[in-house]
């Protein structure tokens, strides 16, 4: 990919299509079961309340799966996974990984470790994450270090 089909910075990466249906399924579970659960005669205010916070949990989680990105500037990348945020410099990265049948991309470091980046999916949206990961892959490219260093 050539420096001109980079992308300007700061740049947001983000399965959009999947953050869509996760929280579309989120709110539509938490507006089912609480009408649900004010619905049903029988129940008393505790059960009531277990399907309303029972709801609350399934809506949390489908947030929680919805969450990741990938956020590029010109210090660096942060990468935004379900539960964890790792803010990593431009040179940190040394390899931008998309292969076949991987479920995200995976960022080798220069520590010798390689990092999961959910925020770029194929699932979905293939073509996107693709694009995506190509786009990333230059980023890192133009801004990093330029080479990659040999693994030991």
């Amino acid at each position: 990919m050539s420096p001109a089909t980079t992308p300007a910075l700061p740049v947001t990466f983000r399965p959009g299509r999947t953050r869509a249906v996760l929280l579309t399924l989120g709110v539509l579970v938490f507006v089912v079961v609480t009408a649900v659960a004010l619905m049903l005669e029988r129940l008393g205010p505790g059960e009531r309340l277990s399907f309303v916070f029972t709801a609350a949990v399934l809506l949390t989680i489908l947030v929680l799966l919805s969450r990741p990105k990938i956020v590029a500037d010109d210090e660096g990348v942060t990468v935004v996974n379900i539960t964890r945020t790792r803010r990593l410099a431009w040179a940190e990265i040394l390899k931008v990984n998309l292969r076949p049948g991987d479920p995200w991309v995976f960022l080798d470091l220069s520590d010798g470790t390689s990092l999961p980046a959910l925020g770029i999916q194929p699932g979905i949206a293939r073509e996107s994450a693709i694009r995506d990961a190509r786009a990333l892959r230059a980023l890192a490219e133009n801004h990093g270090t330029g080479t990659e260093q040999p693994k030991a």
